[in-house]
């Protein structure tokens, strides 16, 4: 089987976002796989995703400290700044991060670690309802 689909979330703040919950309330399709793969897309150059813990909220906040300093909001470093300090440095940190995630899909379920979660980084301060493409396959 294959199945594909573009899902909305919900806007979101600058910060590391857990959004595992949200992608599958609008993926119920995932039941229909005993063993497969999720391809999960984000169609945008100033967001991006990862999988990290999802149980203390200190991980998140480290993130964010972290991307802060590693690409510092200094306009005078850039060229392309004509959407502000954070356009840059957005693009930067969702090329580091990445635009996509596969993951396992077991007994209709995404097959995540126990600690595991997906994350939206939001690198703008204003993202806006970021947009998903996500692929399913599997039997």
């Amino acid at each position: 089987m294959w199945h594909q689909t573009t899902i909305r979330l919900s806007s979101k703040s600058r910060g590391y976002h857990i959004i595992t919950d949200e992608v599958l309330q609008q993926i119920p399709e995932i039941k229909q796989i005993n063993t497969g793969i999720a391809h999960i897309f984000i169609q945008h150059t100033s967001a991006s995703l990862t999988i990290n813990e999802n149980a203390d909220p200190s991980v998140r906040r480290d993130f964010l400290t972290h991307f802060k300093r590693m690409v510092p909001e200094d306009t005078s470093m850039y060229e392309h700044t004509l959407e502000g300090p954070d356009d840059m440095t957005s693009h930067i940190k969702s090329s580091l991060l990445g635009s996509s995630l596969s993951i396992p899909i077991t007994n209709g379920e995404l097959n995540l670690g126990t600690w595991q979660g997906i994350y939206l980084c939001e690198h703008r301060n204003h993202g806006g309802r970021r947009r998903l493409v996500v692929t399913l396959h599997g039997e």
